[in-house]
């Protein structure tokens, strides 16, 4: 009886423990943004994790670490407002206790090198399990990888300067690597009641060269002498009602009235929110709206990088691309794209890019090109969605008279806007300005629409590039090079905003090299297992 309370009080302090690990990494995050927390965060966690020793202990205790973790950050998922839609309400739901899941990756390879190497190399490669495990997530049909660790330290403008060179799976290793020394430090301390000065000093130098190397850069930072104005709109439409029918002409009035003001104040160039429209304007079926948006743009000399729907339907389904779904009750098949329009005021051409960055289930059904039936299973019922995914990086160009040169310029949608290593795929492509259109307004006045603009921030520095951004109901802003918002509005605002914004050709290491951490993390972690497969291999052939 003794004997089990003593274990009893022992897991009781290990459940709390855990506890106070998920709420530090909960607090680093967006909105709170109590981001030192972050370099301490996972010392309880290692503690706990360091005295058990079976696998299913280990990812038990993980799982709830996590789930605290989750609970906090990412509760606005299933948007939780008076008319959200039941099933987006589910899958929030659902999220919440699949999300820890995927932290059992690293506390599964943990368990697997201190079985097969001891403990103590595991804790030490401990931040490169977790790194693999955030890339990995990241690359899935089920993909929702909002929780990287780096993304917590953006309230360390500072801190994060270094994104440029190691982006944010580099930031994760570093605060990762922090812990794990200062962990190991605390544990020295105790056990042999001395400080070993080389623990001490790698966790300094982790800690102060990113600091220094982020004051060097942004002493160096010099704005471009060459820049364009932008008018970025924010219409606050709700985004439930936007997507019943209604008067197209309305809703443009809506955009042409912010659109003026922009123009009056010298915009040349407006963005327009995600899904700017809730049609396929370019079908056929909407040629007087369609023309009326050319008339403005040509009347006013503007340029527009909007947000809206696209679809081609292809009458002949063998010439018909692989992923073309049935259009209802006719032969025909389609692809319709959650895409970004730019058009010009001197031709009708449309520059077009479309997604590939989708939602799990709010935009495309996972695993659905195996598992066909789950597209007639899961539905959202608001807005367009089983979208087709993108097929290019498009780099949009505009031509000015008074530049010699045209700019080019990056577009993403929404979510794409958190995975680093794609948006720098469109800075290595060329483009000189990021640009990200978006609705967050789905999920109300939460913590989500708050982490999804300062995470942009984080695109800035990595790229080294100014970043637009034009929310439907907020968080529209713009953001200079050295991750600085420089102007932004409130949430659920009908709001426009005006801002000359720089644009630069030059290319950082991390716009060239993305994946050197995630790959290198990958390659390791596929020669760990291996050397644990072929040790295994070999006791079993004496």
């Amino acid at each position: 009886m003794q004997k089990f309370w003593i274990l009893n009080i022992k897991s009781r302090k290990e459940i709390l423990l855990s506890i106070l690990t998920g709420l530090f990494l909960g607090v680093s995050f967006p909105p709170i943004s109590a981001s030192v927390f972050l370099f301490v965060a996972l010392i309880p966690y290692l503690f706990v994790i360091q005295n058990r020793n079976g696998l299913a202990e280990i990812n038990r205790i993980t799982y709830l670490t996590m789930f605290v973790f989750g609970l906090i950050t990412i509760y606005w998922v299933g948007s939780w407002t008076k008319e959200a839609d039941p099933f987006l309400m589910i899958s929030g739901i659902a999220l919440l206790f699949f999300n820890p899941i995927l932290f059992l990756i690293p506390s599964t390879l943990y368990y697997l090198v201190a079985k097969n190497f001891g403990k103590k190399i595991s804790v030490y490669l401990f931040p490169i399990f977790w790194v693999f495990y955030e890339y990995i997530y990241s690359v899935t049909d089920l993909k929702f990888p909002w929780l990287t660790l780096g993304n917590g330290l953006v309230s360390l403008n500072t801190f994060i300067q270094i994104s440029d060179t190691i982006g944010v799976y580099g930031l994760s290793l570093v605060v990762l690597y922090i812990n794990v020394l200062l962990y190991l430090t605390i544990v020295d301390y105790f056990e042999l009641r001395k400080v070993r000065i080389v623990k001490l000093a790698l966790t300094l130098t982790l800690v102060v060269f990113p600091l220094i190397y982020g004051s060097i850069k942004k002493s160096e930072y010099k704005p471009s002498l060459e820049k364009i104005r932008f008018g970025i709109i924010q219409p606050n439409l709700n985004p439930w009602n936007k997507w019943q029918e209604g008067n197209l002409n309305n809703l443009l009035d809506i955009y042409f009235d912010l659109s003026d003001k922009a123009i009056d104040q010298g915009a040349k160039i407006l963005v327009w929110p995600e899904t700017a429209l809730p049609v396929y304007l370019t079908m056929g079926s909407y040629e007087n709206e369609l023309q009326r948006i050319k008339n403005y743009l040509r009347i006013r000399n503007v340029f527009l990088l909007t947000g809206m729907p696209d679809a081609t339907i292809f009458y002949d389904k063998i010439n018909a691309p692989a992923e073309a779904k049935p259009l209802q009750d006719t032969t025909s098949v389609y692809t319709s794209y959650n895409s970004i329009f730019l058009m010009n005021p001197y031709n009708n051409v449309i520059q077009k890019y479309g997604k590939q960055k989708l939602v799990p289930f709010g935009e495309k059904v996972p695993f659905v090109e195996y598992i066909p039936f789950l597209g007639d299973v899961i539905k959202w019922n608001v807005g367009i969605s089983s979208w087709n995914t993108g097929k290019d990086t498009t780099v949009f160009k505009l031509k000015f008279s008074n530049i010699k040169d045209s700019v080019r310029i990056g577009g993403v949608i929404c979510i794409e806007s958190i995975y680093s290593d794609y948006v720098a795929q469109f800075a290595d492509k060329g483009a000189e300005i990021l640009v990200i259109v978006t609705n967050d307004s789905w999920y109300g006045n939460s913590s989500g629409p708050y982490q999804h603009k300062e995470y942009a921030e984080l695109r800035a520095v990595e790229n080294r590039k100014f970043v637009v951004r034009s929310a439907n109901g907020g968080i529209s802003c713009v953001i200079d090079p050295s991750g600085k918002t420089l102007a932004q509005t409130k949430m659920f605002t009908r709001k426009y905003l005006v801002a000359d914004v720089g644009f630069s050709s030059a290319k950082t290491f991390y716009s060239k090299n993305p994946m050197i951490i995630p790959l290198f993390s990958v390659a390791f972690v596929a020669t760990v297992i291996l050397i644990i497969l072929l040790r295994k291999f070999i006791v079993r052939k004496k």
